[in-house]
């Protein structure tokens, strides 16, 4: 599937947008699972994050759980969060369960915030 809307990023592309990007990610960290006291991004809900040349922001994330019964809350949470963020134009969610959420997903700083640090996720 290739979508001719998309432009390649140049390195300069990239550099000029760093920023803009880091913003994003602080936005998306003022954003938390209703039911676990961490940020979606900590937790490895945000699957992929880009930032087009127009600045119009597109997100793959999932939940914890396919149930989540805050999931339009979460969603319209997110939605605001980065469309506040000085510089972007638009932002548009996608969800998804593939594949689905587990512990081995979340950050090192949600891993000693849920007191998981030091154990380690069992082989599968």
């Amino acid at each position: 599937m290739e979508d001719k809307n998309k432009e390649v990023l140049t390195a300069e592309d990239a550099k000029q947008l760093a920023p803009l990007y880091s913003n994003v990610v602080l936005a998306l960290k003022q954003v938390y699972d209703p039911e676990i006291p961490v940020n979606i991004y900590d937790l490895g809900l945000i699957y992929d994050l880009t930032i087009d040349k127009e600045h119009h922001v597109s997100i793959l994330m999932t939940f914890t759980a396919p149930n989540c019964p805050m999931a339009d809350q979460v969603l319209m949470e997110v939605k605001e969060s980065v469309e506040e963020v000085p510089g972007v134009v638009s932002c548009s969610i996608e969800m998804t369960f593939e594949p689905a959420w587990d512990r081995s997903m979340l950050s090192d700083e949600a891993r000693v915030e849920l007191g998981l640090d030091g154990f380690d996720e069992p082989e599968e």
